[in-house]
Formats: C-alpha cells, structure tokens, sequence
C-alpha cells in the first residue's frame, strides 16, 4: 500500500528576491508564482524584505488580510500586505526589518547557543540579510499563531543563506511547521569559482570549513551548513548543485527541485512577431548611432546575460569567441576581392555594471533624424560608467581589440544596465529585447541552473551553454545525447583547463549558425522552444510536493531530544 501524499494547507516562502530584483532567484519565484497559486489555491504567501518605492513590482492592499497586520504588530513589528505584481499576483508581506538591528547582538548569541551558528566573523551584508531574515520569521510565525488554525499543516520555505536563520528560529518557535531550505548556490563554490581557483580539478579535495576559513566566509557558510543540516527538508536546484552540497556542507539534498519557467512571460504568434521585429530595429538602430555604420538586417544578434559575475558567467570566454570570430569572419573577408567591409556579427553583454548615466550623445543621435556616418567615441558601450577604466569586461573589450573598427566583422556593445523599460538608450525591458536575437551565448564556468539559457529558448531563440551548468546538464540528460544546435541548445564542454577550447568550440557553433539558410534557422528556433516546454513549471512542480510531503513527515516525527 502506498503513502498518500501530504500536501501543505499553508506556505510561507521567504527570499530577500521578493519583490526585489536582483538575480536569477527572483525569476525562479515570480515564475511560478502563478502555477503554486493555482495548485494551492491562493494558499501560499511569499515575504520579502520592505525598501518603500524600491519593491516596484509590489501594489499594497490594506484590504487584504488586515489581521495579518495586526498579528505582525503584535511581534513588534511593520509589513505592508498587498500582492506582487508577476503572473498569478500572489500574496505578499514586505517587512520593515530595521527594527532589529538593536537586538543584532542578542540574536547572534542565540543563534550560536541554540543552532552552532557563528556570527563572530561577519561582514558586508550579513546583518542586512539577517536581520531581514529573523524578522520574516516573527512575522511568518505570528501569522501561525494568531490567523492559521491550529492543525493547519503548514510549510516554511527559506532560500538561500540569506533567508536561513529565520527559518532556524522558527523551526525552534514552532517544531509543528515544517521548514524546507533551499540553496541555490553554495557560497564556498561560488566564493572558490570567483576567486580564480579550480573548483573542478581539485572538488573531491575540497571541505567547506576549511575553504570558509581561508576565503572569509565563516559567517555565511555557517548559516547555509547549520540551516542545510538542520531543515526538516534540505533541497537544491539541480544534480549539478547536490553534488557540490555533499562536498561542501556535508549534507546530501533530501529533493532536488530543478529551475522551470512559465510561458505566460512569453507573447504568442503575431505578438511575438511584432515584438521580435521591433527589438530588432531598436538594437540595429542603437548599434549604427554607435559605430557610424548602417547594420543591415541580416546582420546575426548574438547576446550574453546575467548576474556582473566575469569568471563564472563566461563573460571572459564569451569575448575571447568574439575575438575569435572576428579574426576568422576577417580573414574570409580579405579572401574576397569584391568583398566590402560590415558587420556580420552584433555581439551584445548585457550585464549590470556601476552605470552612471545613459550617454547623451548616444541619445542625441538617437533622437536625430540624421545619418551618422562616423563612430562616437568608445563605440563598445551604451551608457556612462562610474569606472570606465577599471570595469573587467570594458577592459578586455580592448585588450582584445574589439573596438568596433571600420573593417571588424563583429562589433561589442556592452549594455551595462538594467533592461526594465526606461534605461534611456534602448528603453524596452529585457524580454522584449531578448526575442530579437537570433543566438544566444552562455559559456559559464560556474552555474547551478542557468535561467538564461531556459529564457532563451523560452523565447524561441536556440543558445550555447555548457556542461558546468544545471541546465546544461538537464538538456543533455533530456535529449540523451550532448545537446547541439540542432537540438536548440548547444551544450559544450567546460573545465577548470579548456578556455581557449571552449571559445574556439562556440565560434564553431556561430559559424555553423551563419551557414544555415532560413529554413534550418527556424527549425533550430523550434527545437528550442520544445526544449522549453519541457521545462515549464506544470513539469517540475510535483517535485515540490515531494519536498511539502518529505517535511511535513519530518516535522511530524516525535523529537528524539
């Protein structure tokens, strides 16, 4: 006879990404936010931290749950309750968490006397998030206690080290709920992958404590570790991720909750079409204002994105391709007598640098309705930096030479911004953006999922990635073979020894994709778009209805204390 299957009458989900963009976690949450909403029938409630004006996708509600005020008031503290404006719009409470920072020490001490965790060592924005973390906690638990029913099987799910103390505090206030915690990340493996060591080459030497001491991480590891060992249920994103999680916190994941996507931020048919369309032209248009030259529309879009993490996004090997690329379309060029000097390749880095401002006389050739017929000057970049001279990717743009010269065959264009709609240059969000390219390039060195790609192909457009991500790795597991272009994905190999390699196999790919006629790009466009599909939150949502039923099990258990 089969265990039924407990499902929960109440989540709590808690992030310091709610209503709060900042990385891939946010798209992990708001994704399936409709599809949860749905499943639990609006049973679910996510908390996130309070930064007024600055929780832009958030619109309070006093009219929603007023109780819910009341009780968190009563512990001391102040939420706004409204909804969160992503598909599904499902409930959310921002916390003021100031409060707390007067009982920092107080809250430390009971962290290392009742979980182990060491907060002696703490820096930069551990308080922050700590405190953050302890009061979702208190608002979470005061909303149990004061407006759930008492048997109400409830479950609190904390992401990331940044979420985990609360989620131990309230594992000790109320051992009824049962706490799942996620990472989706280690922070040793990110710290060890950032920090130009080999993560790979050396993992099966590698322990977590010791790596902690030497990168300074005590604080934050201990928080992942403590809140890893002692959850009812401790999950990750991906096999990739639960390999790394045995090796560095000592703890297999009870469930593996992979990362979907939710095809309502995709527009459909003619929609598409327009949009694709019109992306293009802005981009187009963006890159002739730079570079002095009219792109035709035949000219290949190709973009990278992400999180301004260089080594382990694969920004460094994605310019080196370019660099690659640019040196072979060149010397077939040359071949050619007749041949007449343009861009083939328009190569974007879309990633958050320390932007100043939009450039104005970016702006102003935009505005014109002239012909311009001559560069501006540093035609690499769409937006004035703090650093110019300094920003890691601006510096390798020309140390490469990739400066957009007359007689390049790929010109870079670093978009150093947000793409939410108003950054004063392209002024579309990002999505809109991303159905204008026709290839997109992720060689990560180091990436426990890789929503990226997973929007890309979202977006029917076929990508590269490699095999040091999750989702690389999940295309290859799905298709049974290493993912080609064909395929909609390209899964190439990565290691802590091929760089060159690893670039050299990307040009391959674009070359192979310039070849293609019409017909065979479209076909590539589908696959890629099946590939989504298979990745859609209504696939990957029983999984955590097995991670609801493992900690709720758990939780139910007599303790043995």
């Amino acid at each position: 006879m089969t265990k039924q299957t407990q499902r929960p009458d109440f989540v709590f989900e808690t992030s310091w990404e709610v209503c709060h963009k900042v990385g891939g976690i946010y798209t992990v949450l708001s994704s399936r936010a409709k599809t949860l909403e749905k499943e639990l029938n609006g049973n679910i409630c996510f908390i996130g931290p309070d930064f007024g004006e600055d929780n832009f996708p958030f619109t309070p509600d006093a009219t929603l749950h007023p109780e819910w005020q009341k009780a968190a008031a009563r512990a001391g503290l102040s939420v706004r309750v409204g909804r969160w404006n992503v598909p599904g719009e499902p409930i959310a409470v921002l916390v003021d968490f100031s409060p707390l920072y007067d009982e920092k020490d107080q809250i430390y001490a009971q962290a290392w006397e009742q979980f182990g965790v060491d907060s002696l060592r703490a820096y930069g924005d551990y308080d922050e998030a700590s405190m953050f973390s302890v009061a979702a906690a208190r608002v979470a638990e005061a909303i149990i206690k004061y407006c759930l029913q008492d048997k109400a099987r409830v479950v609190y799910q904390a992401h990331e080290w940044m979420s985990g103390l609360g989620m131990l505090f309230i594992k000790k206030a109320l051992p009824r709920v049962a706490t799942i915690f996620t990472t989706h990340a280690t922070s040793i493996g990110r710290s060890i992958a950032g920090n130009n060591k080999l993560l790979y080459k050396y993992f099966e030497g590698y322990n977590g404590d010791q790596m902690a001491a030497e990168l300074h991480m005590e604080a934050k590891h201990s928080i992942e570790k403590q809140s890893a060992l002692q959850a009812d249920c401790f999950t990750t994103v991906s096999t990739f991720t639960a390999r790394e999680c045995r090796q560095l916190l000592d703890k297999e994941p009870d469930v593996v909750l992979p990362n979907g996507f939710e095809n309502d931020f995709v527009p459909a048919g003619a929609a598409f079409t327009a949009k694709r369309r019109a992306a293009r032209k802005r981009i187009l248009s963006v890159a002739s204002a730079l570079t002095g030259e009219t792109m035709l529309d035949d000219t290949l879009i190709v973009s990278t994105s992400g999180r301004n993490d260089f080594r382990c996004k694969g920004f460094d090997v994605f310019l080196e391709a370019m660099a690659q690329l640019n040196t072979r379309l060149k010397a077939k060029m040359n071949a050619r007598v007749d041949a007449q000097p343009r861009t083939r390749v328009l190569a974007l880095i879309e990633v958050p640098c320390w932007m100043l401002a939009p450039r104005a006389d970016l702006a102003e050739r935009l505005a014109s309705k002239k012909t311009f017929t001559s560069p501006l000057p540093l035609p690499i970049i769409t937006h004035d930096l703090h650093n110019l001279n300094e920003d890691r990717i601006v510096c390798l743009i020309r140390q490469l030479g990739l400066t957009a010269a007359a007689d390049d065959a790929v010109k870079v264009v670093l978009v150093p911004c947000y793409l939410e709609g108003a950054d004063g240059i392209f002024n579309m969000p990002y999505y809109d953006l991303l159905a204008a390219n026709d290839l997109c390039l992720y060689p990560s060195y180091y990436e426990p999922w890789g929503y990226t790609p997973l929007e890309s192909c979202a977006f029917k457009t076929p990508c590269v990635t490699t095999d040091l991500s999750g989702f690389g790795q999940w295309v290859d597991q799905t298709l049974g073979h290493g993912g080609r272009l064909e395929d909609g994905v390209s899964v190439i190999h990565r290691d802590d020894d091929n760089y060159f390699e690893a670039a050299r196999e990307m040009v391959m790919d674009i070359e192979r994709y310039l070849a293609k006629g019409a017909t065979d790009r479209t076909a590539c466009r589908r696959a890629a778009a099946r590939l989504a599909d298979k990745a859609a939150w209504k696939n990957f949502i029983p999984y955590y209805y097995q991670a609801y039923d493992f900690a709720l099990a758990k939780a139910q258990k007599p303790s043995t204390k």
